[in-house]
């Protein structure tokens, strides 16, 4: 009896800033998480921007269920343009991701044809033997989500960019009681983002930012 097997391989944006997308394959099917850039560092004279190696993707391009997106950052949608007219597979997000991703796509002439699905958080949509449930997380940037990934072999939870905020700009935060429901039940693997983890305290919460910007403004002269 063959064993099942649940296949996961980063492309870009492990022990790196930017190009973050990864992908599961499953037998017959794949799916794709995210599709950034990465800006070139200051040696790398000549480049404009550095894109994940899609070569195995390329290879197995039939497989392909579709692009899931996390948020609407460069780092997570700015390889699209890119890459899209290459694989050419339907890629969803929430309202406000798309929207993004739209400007991006018709800044590089690749908007036409694009198969662009909207997932509202909370929502769901089957891509293939994976089921995925897009689940509403606090970020620097609205309609953020993480994605609990249901598989044949168990759960996989990506979180996604995310923030511990308990008073959020626009009042959604992270949805932490979901994500305690998942631990009683159960998780085969969680894909966690870290950025910044090693530091001592705290983020604080984006509404500091405003109040901040409301005592410059107040106190300037003019």
């Amino acid at each position: 009896m063959t064993k099942r097997r649940l296949k996961i391989i980063p492309l870009g944006g492990l022990s790196e800033i930017g190009k973050n997308m990864m992908m599961m394959e499953y037998e017959n099917d794949i799916i794709v998480i995210d599709a950034g850039l990465m800006f070139p560092e200051e040696e790398m004279l000549g480049i404009d921007l550095v894109i994940p190696d899609i070569n195995y993707l390329l290879e197995k391009r039939e497989k392909i269920r579709g692009i899931v997106i996390t948020h609407g950052h460069e780092d997570h949608i700015g390889a699209l343009p890119y890459l899209l007219p290459q694989l050419n597979v339907p890629i969803y997000s929430t309202k406000l991701t798309q929207g993004l991703i739209s400007v991006k796509l018709k800044e590089r002439k690749a908007l036409s044809g694009a198969k662009l699905k909207v997932i509202p958080p909370g929502g769901e949509v089957t891509l293939g033997k994976f089921r995925i449930e897009f689940f509403p997380v606090c970020h620097s940037i609205p309609d953020s989500v993480g994605l609990i990934i249901y598989t044949p072999i168990g759960t996989v939870v990506h979180s996604g960019d995310f923030k511990l905020d308990y008073t959020p700009v626009d009042g959604k935060p992270t949805d932490l009681s979901r994500l305690a429901q998942l631990g009683a039940q159960g998780v085969l693997l969680l894909l966690s983002d870290s950025t910044y983890a090693e530091l001592p305290g705290y983020t604080p919460s984006e509404r500091v930012v405003g109040e901040t910007l409301d005592h410059i403004m107040a106190d300037a002269p003019g």
